[in-house]
Order: structure tokens, then sequence, then C-alpha cells
């Protein structure tokens, strides 16, 4: 059958006899035309040899239920000026040999690659096969969706260049030269990966050769800032204002001189307040080692009076579901409360103050590295064995009594009876 195809006649069509099928051929356009089942289903379709080849047929558009039971002025799921014109397309890549259906998978197959070669898309990857088994996962993992991700999004890795690497670097070299140093350290690792896994399309690293953190940010120097005694006060007395989780989180960083993580990331269950004592797991350690922390009273009445969820990490915003994050926004809260006179400063300032002021007490030296699990060193890592327990209990009464007698100088007395109890 062949007749000038219109709107009209196809909305009236009928479903074809049973067991048949029916095709109306279009007079306007050769080769282009509706089928019709037996199951009242119609679709435009256009049939023709390919070059040189077998002749295929390839539907239009799809299918539409008849008779057609919508709105007379609404259109057909593809209106019939549209389908000629698809179909002239379509046919003239037919004639020209190119198979719309394999041309359409080959687009779809390239669409797939495309996607999977995202930046994005081998970044969350790279994360799940390789950073979550990192004791650092949380900062790593922060880092690369917050900065690295949002630079190149969308784009195939294979094309991130080495100029691409050196502008993002550098954007925030000058104000932030420690979080570039980490920047650019996690995107060499993630690069290397891509590499590794030869199948994201990209060869080589962009943090190859050329691509180095002191060109690019400076020579790294230790940080050695030391808090001042007025300065560890502000900071203890500024923290309540941001109420829980962080205002415990930085006075027990203050108190125990553990790191940020250990701290952010203590769970109830490593927690026993019977014994005054936290046992930190090896696998959140940054030596691998299990580390105890006795708590001095301040420390212990502070865990005490936290609120407790359903969940078991100590400082949470969900109910201790997950651990408390956002470390930045607190920050710099705090140093709003602070006030702009008040010299840059980090959480891990306090552990490195505390630190020191273990120093100038009457503890010995391996007591106070291991206080703050650092590991000793040579031989005694080996033969060694002994927990000190005890002895890291009264470093950080100790301690204790300091940070009272600087955040409290009126209660600058129990450093005395403290001392006395070391002595003895």
């Amino acid at each position: 059958m062949k007749e000038n195809l219109t709107d009209r006649r196809l909305r009236a069509l009928q479903p074809a006899p049973a067991g048949t099928r029916i095709m109306i051929w279009d007079a306007t356009v050769p080769s282009f035309g509706v089928r019709v089942t037996d199951k009242g289903s119609a679709t435009f379709i256009v049939m023709r040899r390919l070059k040189g080849g077998s002749l295929i047929r390839r539907t239009i558009g799809s299918a539409w239920p008849v008779p057609w039971r919508g709105p007379k002025d609404e259109d057909l799921p593809i209106p019939l000026a549209r389908a000629r014109e698809e179909a002239r397309r379509v046919l003239f890549e037919m004639s020209n040999g190119i198979d719309p259906k394999v041309k359409r998978e080959a687009a779809a197959q390239a669409e797939k690659k495309k996607q999977d070669n995202a930046f994005e898309t081998v970044a969350e990857a790279f994360i799940a096969q390789h950073v979550e088994g990192l004791r650092s996962k949380a900062n790593v993992t922060s880092a690369i969706r917050g900065k690295i991700v949002p630079a190149w999004r969308g784009r195939p890795i294979g094309e991130i260049t080495k100029a691409d690497v050196i502008k993002l670097i550098r954007k925030d070299a000058d104000k932030y030269p420690t979080a570039s140093y980490h920047l650019l350290a996690y995107a060499k690792k993630l690069f290397g990966w891509a590499v590794a896994q030869d199948c994201y399309g990209v060869e080589t690293s962009p943090c190859g050769t050329g691509v180095t953190a002191s060109d690019l940010i400076g020579k790294r120097e230790a940080r050695q800032r030391v808090l001042s005694d007025g300065e560890l006060r502000a900071i203890w007395k500024a923290a309540p204002e941001l109420k829980y989780p962080f205002a415990d989180l930085i006075r027990l960083l203050a108190l125990t001189g553990q790191r940020l993580r250990e701290c952010a990331n203590a769970d109830w269950k490593e927690i026993d307040l019977d014994k005054a004592l936290w046992t930190i797991p090896a696998a959140r350690m940054k030596g691998k080692t299990a580390h105890e922390v006795p708590l001095a009273p301040t420390a212990l009445d502070l865990l005490r009076a936290l609120p407790r969820g359903t969940g078991s990490f100590v400082f949470s915003t969900t109910g201790g579901r997950r651990p408390v994050s956002g470390f930045s926004r607190a920050k710099t809260r705090v140093d709003q409360l602070l006030g702009k006179d008040f010299e840059a400063w980090t959480f891990h300032d306090l552990r490195r103050t505390m630190r020191t002021h273990l120093g100038g007490m009457p503890i010995p030296t391996n007591v106070a590295e291991m206080t703050i699990a650092h590991a000793q060193p040579g031989l005694h890592k080996v033969y060694d064995r002994h927990s000190y327990r005890e002895e890291k209990r009264r470093a950080l009464e100790l301690w204790e009594g300091r940070l009272n007698s600087i955040v409290e100088p009126k209660a600058g007395v129990n450093v005395v009876a403290l001392t006395a109890r070391v002595s003895a």
C-alpha cells in the first residue's frame, strides 16, 4: 500500500487483522512508511538496501496505540513532518552505507566511555578502591571532592594537562600552602592510580616531570607555632560559643594532645569511663599501633557530660551515626571570635603546644612522646613493650593542672599538688 500520509490518516489507523501486519508506504518520501500490527501498535519505519549490502529496516521515533485516542490537537509521539525529516536523514546515511542502528550504538558506546573516563567518575573509583582503606580517608576524600573534582568536572581524565594541575595548585598556594601541598600529593596519587588501571584513557600523569611542590608552592618548612598562655586561654574560652560537638572537641584536643582525627572520630566503644581510659585502635592510629590515653579528671568530666545519641561516635551532628566533620567552618567561627589580630593558628598547634609544655615538666622524654603517640626510636620500639599507662596518666594529669592554671589562673594550686604526686 502506498498513499500520501496525513496526520488525520494516521490518527484514524485501525489494528491489522489478527495474525497480520499492515505496511503503508508514504508517497511523499520513498522507502518511508508506517507499520501497523494486529496488537494495535503503529510505528514509522524506513527500509532500504545498504550500499553494497543487505536490505534493512529501521524505526523512526517510538510506537503509538491505534486508533489514536489522544485529543485532536495533540501530536502523535513523533509528528509526521518531523518523522519525514528524520526519515530523509536516515535514508541518506543508508544510501552511503551507514546503518543508523550501528551508528547509534557506536555513539552510545562513545558516550558511555566518555562518562566512564570523566574525571569525577575516575575520582570516585579512586576513593572507593584506594582511599577507603586509608587512615586519612576523611581528609583525602574531602580534598578530592571539594577541591579537585570541581576544577575538572565533566572533562575526560586523559585531557587534564600539566597546565591544569599547575593552575589548580597555585590558586590558593599563597593563602593555604599546607593545604596546597596536600592537594598536590592527592592529585599525584590519583593520576598515578589511574595510569596503573590502564582503562581510563590516561597514559601519563600530568603531575609528572616539572610539577613539584617546591616550585609551585615554595619550600615546605616544618610548622613550629606554639601558642602562648594568653592564646591558649583565648581559644579555650572561645570554644563554648560553638557548642557541642566542636566546643568539647576543641577542649579535648587541648587536654589530651591527640591528633584531630583521632579525637573527632572517637567511638564510645573505645572509652572506659570507669577506668578513665581511652584506647584508640591501631586502625585509627598513624603508627598503626593501638594507643592508650589515660583520662585526667577534666577530660573525664567533659566526656561524661556529652550527649549520647543512638550511634556510637562521641562527637557527632547526626546522633552518633557519623563522626563530626566541617572542621574548616568551625575553625573559621573560632577565628571570628578570637578577632583579626589573633595570629594564624591550626588545631594541630594545640597538640604541639601541649607537647612543648610536657617538655618543661618532670616527665621523661620517652613518656612525653608516647603520651601523644609518637613512636619510640630504634631498639626501644622493638624491645620495650611496657605500656607506660600510669606514667602517661601522670603526664596528662600534670598537663591538666598546667592547662587549668592557664585558662583559670586561680586553679594554679593544682600544679603544685600534681608535681608533688609525681615526685613522690
